[in-house]
């Protein structure tokens, strides 16, 4: 006992089948590990084309659509533009139809006074000849009854 108490033990060595054995699951382990290596890659090609197919027809999408808003922005501008004038063109004839009502109240007023005017001396005129004939009345029978006094 005492010689095994001295001497150090050699390391343990498996042998070589069992080594054999052990290897080939990780073989395999690797041979599976890397076609599905192999897999994600095909997987991740496919994705970055299909990306670059979606970009493309984004992208063709986008000028399409910029175009059509630009003609679209372009047409707008031009009816904005013809509202415009046509606006301007009714302000200035409602302006013009405004002058000429004003106008036209003023002279129904300048007409409306000079009636007023000719209705006042067309009364004082009824006035004054009513008191004429009333006169000429008063004077009447008292002439009359001159005359009957004379007769008599």
């Amino acid at each position: 006992m005492a010689d095994s108490d001295s001497s150090p033990s050699p390391p343990f060595v498996a042998p070589l089948s069992s080594k054999n054995e052990n290897m080939t699951p990780i073989g395999s382990k690797i041979a599976g590990l890397n076609e599905s290596r192999s897999e994600l890659l095909t997987r991740i090609q496919g994705f970055k084309q299909d990306i670059q197919n979606w970009r493309s027809k984004l992208d063709t999408q986008v000028k399409s659509y910029h175009n059509e808003l630009s003609e679209l922005k372009k047409s707008l501008n031009v009816e904005v533009e013809q509202l415009r004038s046509e606006f301007q063109e009714l302000r200035t004839t409602l302006q013009q139809q405004q002058e000429d009502v004003a106008a036209s109240l003023r002279n129904l007023g300048v007409i409306y006074l000079f009636l007023q005017d000719v209705s006042e001396e067309a009364k004082e005129e009824t006035q004054n000849l009513k008191v004429e004939e009333n006169a000429e009345e008063v004077q009447a029978p008292t002439l009359e009854e001159n005359g009957k006094e004379i007769e008599h």
